[in-house]
């Protein structure tokens, strides 16, 4: 009942936001003479910023068309290395770049959003990497045929991933992990090790990752442990409606998650759209636009299954199973001591309200065998969740440590600088307002 209730609302709002949106383009018509006042103005504004708050949203798109190597526009190129039932290994392919560059693995989070919001993460590491993504499928998109896919099946993926990225006789790759992938990554690494993987990566990088959430717990830690288990399984699962592919799966779905997390910050998301509206009134198209590009992201939801998200409750948030030392995987210990040839480095935001400080740190401290000369840490000033890998900071500052860390381990690989090329609006997140 809770999905179909969602969407016949989501079937209302999608007609008003079309009517709204001639609205404003009626508003604004250079042939209406309203359109010269203020009061045609402020409609025009006001229509505006309720289309785009309304209007509904689908996957979006890299797009990606060129970077910038040695100061030259190459052209970049999006191909599909594998495809699994719930997500496909990208790989983005750049024209003329040198063999020589690191290969990066980047791991996208499967927390209600898609790969694409780490879209200024791969635009900032094209120009020196050979880049490859975790471009998870939303749930409701997978039909019942496909099976289950859990905290098991994720690591899975990733293990599978790095030997598709990772031939016999070829240098071994990175990884970078984001957010919630940060721990499954590790406990693929760990099972790697343990067996000797010949694709077992080189590096990996964990960004604002809930390795142990018993440190500096955040809101989001919190409500994890206020609730029991029993009380996700009977409130935040539903069933996908019979309109999609996955019609009778279990989810749990990406606008519930929206609406927590704008719950977390409505004050500021309030704000950020009155700013919008403002800045549309007074003619500011770009700033408008850079809201705007936030947001598109941010409302770009999808589902997750329920069987992932019970399991990453438990496992992660409830029993903090990893730093315990008692995680496995299909019966097999996760031991982070087995991890003593695969160099680490944590990056934590001063102002993460999602994954508090210390969090992602905990990946080195677990790893007890590995010599503190691979073990990295950086903390980011005035940072929060999304400024780790998007924005200014990110590209500026994060980034370019990053890249230091890769190269620390491969001298040999080239480095091209750090050039841009933005085919599309830099997003930078409003004052006060973060993603999961």
């Amino acid at each position: 009942m809770l999905y179909n209730a969602y969407e016949l609302g989501r079937g209302w709002l999608t007609g008003a936001s079309a009517v709204a949106r001639l609205g404003a383009d009626w508003w604004a018509n250079p042939a209406n003479p309203f359109a010269y006042t203020g009061a045609g103005e402020v409609a025009s504004a006001a229509l505006d910023v309720f289309s785009h708050a309304a209007a509904p949203r689908g996957k979006p798109e890299f797009g990606f068309a060129s970077t910038l190597i040695d100061g030259k526009l190459v052209a970049v190129t999006e191909t599909i290395v594998d495809r699994k039932p719930f997500g496909q290994l990208k790989r983005f392919e750049r024209a003329g770049a040198s063999p020589d560059d690191p290969k990066l693995l980047i791991v996208a989070p499967m927390s209600g959003h898609y790969a694409t919001l780490l879209r200024g993460t791969v635009e900032r590491m094209l120009p020196n990497h050979d880049v490859y993504i975790t471009d998870w499928r939303d749930a409701k998109m997978a039909p019942l045929s496909a099976g289950r896919f859990d905290l098991d099946d994720y690591v899975d993926y990733l293990m599978d991933w790095l030997s598709a990225i990772t031939p016999p006789g070829s240098p071994r790759a990175h990884m970078l992990a984001v957010c919630q992938p940060s721990v499954p990554v590790y406990a693929a690494v760990a099972l790697m090790s343990a067996s000797q993987h010949p694709a077992l990566p080189c590096t990996l990088t964990m960004m604002g990752g809930p390795i142990d959430t018993r440190k500096a717990p955040t809101a989001v830690n919190t409500l994890a442990m206020q609730r029991p288990f029993a009380w996700f399984e009977q409130n935040v699962i539903a069933t996908v409606p019979m309109l999609h592919p996955g019609a009778g799966r279990k989810v749990y779905p990406g606008f519930l998650q929206l609406a927590g997390f704008m719950s977390m910050n409505l004050g500021n998301h309030m704000v950020s759209h009155w700013e919008m509206f403002k800045h549309l009134v007074q003619g500011d198209e770009e700033s408008a636009d850079s809201t705007k590009a936030f947001y598109e992201e941010y409302r770009s939801v999808c589902d997750m299954t329920a069987e992932f998200y019970l399991q990453t409750i438990d496992v992660v948030f409830q029993n903090h199973l990893l730093p315990r030392g008692l995680m496995t995987h299909r019966g097999v210990p996760v031991d982070p001591g087995a991890i003593t040839d695969v160099s680490l480095f944590a990056i934590e935001g001063e102002r993460d309200d999602i994954s508090g400080i210390g969090q992602t740190k905990a990946a080195l401290d677990i790893a007890v065998n590995l010599p503190d000369d691979r073990k990295r840490y950086f903390m980011v000033p005035g940072v929060g969740h999304y400024g780790i890998f998007n924005g200014r900071r990110w590209r500026e500052t994060i980034a370019p440590e990053v890249e230091s860390f890769i190269r620390s381990t491969c001298p040999n690989a080239p480095l091209h600088g750090a050039g841009r090329h933005l085919a599309h609006i830099d997003m930078e997140a409003p004052a006060g307002v973060d993603f999961a």
